[in-house]
């Protein structure tokens, strides 16, 4: 039976409990966070690959609408919503993403139960004084090393998903950047912008080749690969 001088265990267990409920808040927050980067990180990276002229281009296309000049530049944009929206690809990584970031949520929170579990027993054992002292420093010792290898796997799981994240971003950057290449390989435009949100200003909806581009896209896309 415990002496009153090994109290502390429980004491220890409860702090043990309440990391691991933070944690796993902490960890749905992470995740749900790295779902709504993962489907805006485009526009970003769309954005940053921009022409370093793009506003000064833009100014030329509109004054050109009112007088156009035989050696004008033109502009086109394509907005970058729309494709997240309605490509096939995006909408497969959508499905691929939220499937992963699940499948880790009940991982975690498998362990965080068995945790849980593991420290109320612990603390009913502790209260109904079942162990001695070097049994309870020995099953509280194993619960401290279950906590801690569980967040060294929620490290572990959140890398691998921000990596696989990021190679889907690239995927969809690189398919864009090549299908434009393609699309305007005649040199019809001098300058494609990525429009998102209100980083153009304004945009006369007659330079708007999203329809096309999207349309071409699907027709281009044959799954994603195994």
């Amino acid at each position: 039976m415990l002496s009153t001088k090994t109290r502390k265990p429980e004491l220890e267990i409860r702090h043990i409990r309440r990391n691991n409920q933070l944690n796993t808040i902490e960890m749905k927050k992470s995740f749900s966070k790295m779902s709504v980067l993962a489907m805006a990180a485009f526009a970003f990276v769309a954005c940053n690959n921009q022409p370093v002229k793009n506003d000064t281009a833009a100014g030329k296309a509109e004054t050109s609408t009112a007088a156009p000049a035989a050696n004008s530049q033109k502009v086109a944009y394509v907005e970058i919503d729309s494709i997240m929206s309605q490509y096939t690809y995006w909408k497969d990584v959508t499905k691929l993403v939220k499937a992963k970031e699940a499948n880790i949520q009940r991982t975690l929170a498998g362990k965080q139960k068995a945790i849980q579990a593991a420290a109320a027993n612990f603390q009913q054992n502790i209260q109904a004084n079942k162990y001695t002292q070097a049994q309870a420093q020995q099953i509280q010792a194993s619960i401290q090393k279950q906590a801690q290898d569980a967040d060294a796997l929620q490290q572990r799981l959140g890398a691998e998903y921000q990596n696989e994240v990021a190679k889907y971003n690239k995927a969809l950057s690189d398919s864009v950047h090549n299908y434009l290449k393609e699309y305007n390989k005649d040199k019809k435009y001098s300058i494609i912008l990525a429009k998102s949100g209100d980083n153009i200003l304004y945009a006369d909806p007659a330079y708007n080749i999203t329809d096309d581009v999207v349309k071409g896209m699907n027709q281009a896309y044959k799954g994603m690969k195994k």
